[in-house]
């Protein structure tokens, strides 16, 4: 991973089930400056019952009530993966996906992906959990619907199963598609990093717009993820609430600025303000003409630009003391 914010620009299941269009999603990844593109890997039999409701926003863009067929129709083929991943790397971007089971897990891992997420839904999966840990590569987990405890039970499984604190990134989740602003409480990522300081924390952004995970970043986050799409009016669960390729230019671009901007955050002039100094501070100055010898006053003295003669925080010292020689108005004094 880079040493600055992780973007990983999430694909999932916008292809619709299309290789064609993940590789095209790769090249917008790729173009807009992600450092990864993340799909999601599953077998929907695998995943699902029959028979499972799918949640309110999947039946709306998708017409599906149930997950199973909805699912199925989002598939990608085994060997649809290895052609994924040889074009990330040929557009020298990361391909990641997620592992919705462990069949899906073994193949991620077969390919050597380098690191492996765990969706919200699946925090509290303990032998996926399990799986995952015994990779023993970075895990980045999402915390949408968990509590505290929660959190703290899926770390607990992860590191009793060989991972290390160092090797996780716990983000801050809403699993709404799209999040309500009311409900997106991005301070809980940092009631996240108070609780695990040992561990980074990040941002899994299902908002509409940029601006939301562009703040999260200025808050800390060390890992953005945010879907995105070629399209938004595709059929499909996820389009509507992603970003489109313009969008997700913004937002990486406005991201880097921000972490440039986040700065060192000592409190001195910054370089582009230096010669700024001397043209909009002040210096002492006369106010009227004065005599050598002739006692200094606020009367006779005042303070005016540039700032290349004695600072005005040394009025106290001159008050009160005797002019060196004559002063014309608006002459430095020394």
């Amino acid at each position: 991973m880079t040493t600055g914010v992780y973007i990983i620009a999430e694909a999932g299941v916008n292809h619709n089930g299309c290789l064609d269009r993940a590789k095209q999603l790769i090249n917008v990844a790729a173009e807009a400056g992600a450092d990864a593109v993340k799909f999601q890997t599953f077998r929907a039999e695998k995943l699902v019952t029959p028979t499972a409701k799918a949640a309110e926003y999947q039946t709306l863009t998708t017409g599906q009530s149930t997950q199973y067929q909805m699912l199925k129709n989002l598939e990608l083929k085994d060997s649809d993966h290895l052609q994924l991943l040889q074009h990330s790397q040929s557009c020298d971007i990361q391909f990641l996906s997620t592992g919705f089971d462990h069949d899906s897990l073994y193949l991620l891992n077969n390919l050597g992906l380098p690191l492996f997420k765990v969706p919200s839904g699946e925090i509290n999966n303990y032998p996926l959990l399990e799986t995952i840990a015994q990779f023993g590569k970075p895990v980045v987990v999402s915390t949408g619907m968990a509590t505290l405890e929660e959190i703290q039970q899926c770390i607990s499984v992860l590191i009793d199963n060989g991972m290390r604190k160092s090797q996780l990134t716990i983000l801050h989740c809403n699993t709404q598609y799209p999040t309500p602003m009311a409900d997106v409480n991005l301070r809980a990522m940092q009631t996240i990093q108070e609780a695990f300081p040992q561990i980074a924390i990040g941002y899994s952004d299902h908002t509409l717009g940029i601006e939301i995970p562009v703040a999260a970043v200025a808050l800390g986050a060390k890992l953005i993820e945010k879907h995105f799409t070629l399209d938004k009016q595709l059929a499909g669960p996820d389009h509507a609430a992603s970003l489109d390729p313009a969008e997700l230019q913004a937002m990486i671009a406005a991201i880097r600025n921000i972490e440039i901007a986040l700065g060192h955050g000592k409190k001195i002039p910054s370089p582009s303000e230096t010669p700024n100094l001397a043209v909009v501070r002040k210096s002492i100055v006369a106010a009227t003409p004065i005599r050598s010898g002739e006692v200094f006053t606020s009367d006779n003295l005042t303070t005016r630009r540039p700032a290349t003669g004695r600072s005005p925080m040394d009025w106290p010292d001159i008050i009160g003391t005797c002019a060196q020689r004559d002063y014309e108005i608006n002459e430095l004094i020394e």
